[in-house]
């Protein structure tokens, strides 16, 4: 029987989701790819990987996938890892640099700032530097641990799970695990197994990234802690669903596909 190919997000809000595949691979039942999130829903959309921690938007836009029950990258509150930051007022904005590894927050950026501001600006992929994505354009999309190392002080900032929230009063989902229905996965055991290997091993993610990141470790874990929530409660999938139903009317994706879970 041959491995399923799972494509893994290194960035640090994933790490505890995939701490045991990466540290504690005993029975050794998947080959690891690493990638970020865009090329990961690429390589999921193409079958050269059969599982990975896909953008929540592309559940949408790609056939035929299932998601891993009860775990996903979600936030009920401030992220701290999803910020768009601006030189000019919020009024003024009228072109934005993408960090081209996200959609998700593309998606969450575009109907953010059309409910609650009437903006359209154009949108330019970038990489996630911040001081040459603003010297070219007006405001910065940054995601994961490009947004928590960035010097934003003097300028415009803010947390779109926090607007979010503000908006519609419900949490926001980024990320879940997802496979294609041709994997044969019939089990999202190992996904929680590994969650629960990472949530025990959390000192270590803390302590590694603190150093990998020079972010000292008080705010790691409070990040990890606090600004991420792992689970794909209820809560957090009526969020998705109101999401999905947005982009929708927003012509951000053609349809809307019924949720569909590995039993």
């Amino acid at each position: 029987m041959r491995k399923l190919k799972l494509s893994i997000v290194g960035y640090l809000n994933a790490l505890p989701l995939s701490w045991g595949f990466i540290q504690n691979r005993p029975e050794d039942r998947f080959e690891l790819d690493f990638s970020p999130p865009a090329l990961c829903a690429d390589k999921i959309a193409a079958g050269s990987v059969d599982i990975g921690l896909i953008p929540a938007i592309e559940y949408q836009r790609i056939p035929n996938l299932r998601i891993i029950p009860n775990l996903s990258v979600a936030s009920k509150g401030s992220v701290r890892s999803v910020l768009l930051v601006s030189k000019v007022p919020l009024s003024r904005i009228r072109t934005v640099a993408l960090d081209r590894s996200s959609r998700t927050s593309v998606a969450l950026l575009r109907i953010w700032l059309r409910m609650r501001y009437q903006l359209d600006p154009a949108l330019y992929s970038h990489e996630p530097e911040l001081a040459s994505m603003l010297r070219r354009r007006d405001a910065a999309l940054l995601i994961g641990d490009a947004a928590l190392t960035a010097d934003t002080a003097g300028l415009f900032r803010y947390d779109l799970s926090e607007a979010w929230l503000e908006e519609t009063g419900k949490p926001f989902v980024f990320a879940f695990w997802a496979c294609r229905a041709e994997s044969g996965l019939q089990d999202g055991s190992p996904f929680e197994e590994s969650f629960r290997y990472g949530l025990a091993h959390l000192e270590d993610i803390v302590r590694q990234q603190s150093r990998q990141l020079r972010i000292p470790t008080e705010q790691i874990r409070s990040y990890l802690t606090r600004c991420i929530d792992y689970s794909l409660d209820e809560e957090n999938l009526d969020g998705l669903l109101h999401f999905y139903r947005l982009a929708r009317e927003m012509k951000l994706i053609s349809e809307t596909r019924p949720l569909q879970f590995v039993r």
